[in-house]
């Protein structure tokens, strides 16, 4: 039988329902408006102390005020204190030079440069049908002034590249060194030229060594065709060198992976709120099934930790160096401001696609090789062949392809033992040595850093008798180290 309700009493439950509505309608509003007036307050109080310091400077300071330099200061000094160390803030004229050259208005001469213990920068690479190569720079040179200023007043590589960078047709004056320290001075018209992010040649026969310097819209298409151009060549395993990489743009550096891995998930944007964004996946539709070596340092950085990381996990990659950077972050595009300035912020952590994190850590590499003093202050002098980090990771390459040389444990025992240099002290242990005599040549294994080396490629160190012919040394230690 149904029951019916009062009217009275239906009344009576509409008002209740409204009182409680309201109350908590009201509660959540009060507290907003508490929250809105707390953050007002704070906010009035930080105004009123620049206001406060402001009356106070321009009553009193001596020196004159440049107002726009004086907002332009105010407005990085906010971001500084922000505690975000990738925030930047760029003035009206710095984010117009940035525009500009990021659509070609403002064009360069042609040159990578490096700043080395001299102060000047050294010419590291020279592009093809640039105005630095019709104008004689070759690599090795050194850029000692701009337009009459020394570049040494200069605070990096891109303040330096920033005063050489002018609107095609336009001229800038530069001075430089030659390799017998003869100086030039030339006025180089600002002309287009092809630049590129990508190098790439054979080492030791057969190794694919591949440079990435940045990540940018072309690098995938480069990326593309030095992996194919090794692979038709013989390359029995890939090295990226990816040591000084900065990172660049993440979703290119993507597409690079993409390149290479097999099916898998790459990367995640996580928002403050822990929120997370799938940045992007690989397919495998062209998926490198060679042996795979990553070159790094403690430059190499953002993307370029995300490339090696999922070279790592998605490609059993091995990481070779030193521990990278640990730059796990994701900046925002620059937004510009109403008086034509502009500011960059972190928006989100960067997520690598097995749900670990590098920001902060770094990478650690799975064969250590620090570069010594000495090494160090020829590193900008090296090149492939007789770059010994490039050597280390090669050898690691080939151990993984099974295919080491005896050129090749030579240089894994060489690069050994002057890793094994940088790192020690005095007091260390002697290191073994064996002695395979070919004729007139000797060659040394290191054996003590080898056997150390080898034990996690599941390798052995024994020592062989030396007194055969050259052809049966050769195959017992090729078969020595394919065991």
């Amino acid at each position: 039988m149904n029951r019916k309700i009062s009217v009275g009493m239906a009344v009576s439950i509409v008002i209740l329902a409204m009182t409680v509505t309201f109350s908590i309608t009201m509660l959540v509003a009060m507290r907003l408006f508490d929250s809105t007036v707390s953050s007002v307050k704070e906010k009035e109080s930080v105004y009123n102390k620049i206001a406060e310091v402001d009356r106070y400077v321009r009553s009193n300071d001596y020196y004159p005020i440049d107002e726009t330099t004086l907002y332009d200061r105010l407005t990085a000094g906010y971001l500084l204190g922000t505690g975000d160390k990738y925030a930047r803030y760029f003035s009206a004229t710095a984010y117009t030079e940035l525009m500009n050259t990021q659509n070609g208005t403002l064009i360069g001469i042609g040159v990578e440069l490096a700043v080395d213990q001299s102060g000047y920068a050294k010419v590291i690479k020279v592009y093809d049908e640039s105005p630095a190569k019709e104008a004689g720079i070759q690599v090795g040179n050194y850029i000692t002034a701009v337009d009459g200023t020394d570049v040494k007043s200069m605070s990096s590589v891109d303040a330096i590249q920033t005063r050489l960078r002018g609107e095609s047709g336009t001229t800038v004056n530069v001075t430089w060194l030659d390799s017998e320290a003869a100086e030039h001075t030339a006025d180089l018209t600002h002309s287009g030229y092809s630049s590129t992010t990508v190098d790439y040649q054979m080492v030791q026969g057969n190794v694919g060594y591949i440079r990435i310097r940045q990540f940018d819209s072309t690098t995938p298409s480069e990326l593309d065709y030095a992996i194919r151009s090794l692979s038709a060549n013989g390359a029995g395993s890939l090295v990226f060198d990816l040591r000084d990489n900065g990172g660049g743009l993440l979703d290119d550096a993507i597409q690079c992976i993409d390149l290479i891995a097999p099916e898998g998930t790459l990367a995640f944007a996580e928002d403050k709120n822990g929120t997370q964004t799938l940045l992007g996946t690989s397919t495998s539709e062209s998926q490198i099934d060679l042996p795979v070596v990553c070159l790094v340092n403690d430059s190499t950085a953002s993307a370029a930790e995300l490339f090696a990381s999922s070279l790592r996990t998605l490609n059993g990659a091995r990481l070779v160096g030193t521990t990278t950077q640990g730059k796990g972050t994701i900046q925002s595009s620059p937004q510009r401001l109403s008086d034509g300035s502009a500011v960059v912020v972190t928006v989100a952590k960067l997520v690598c696609g097995d749900g670990s994190c590098f920001d902060g850590t770094g990478l650690t590499v799975d064969v250590e090789r620090a570069l010594s003093a000495d090494e160090a202050n020829s590193y900008l002098d090296y090149t492939p062949e007789t770059d010994p980090q490039v050597q280390r990771a090669v050898s690691a390459a080939q151990q993984l392809s099974g295919t080491t040389t005896v050129a090749g444990a030579n240089d894994s025992a060489s690069s050994a033992a002057a890793s094994s240099t940088a790192a020690s002290t005095a007091g260390s242990a002697n290191i073994g040595v064996c002695i395979y005599q070919f004729a007139d040549n000797f060659m040394t294994l290191y054996r003590t850093d080898l056997e150390e080396y080898l034990k996690d490629m599941g390798y052995s160190v024994t020592i062989m008798d030396g007194k055969n012919d050259q052809n049966t040394q050769t195959e017992q230690i090729n078969t020595f180290l394919q065991q």
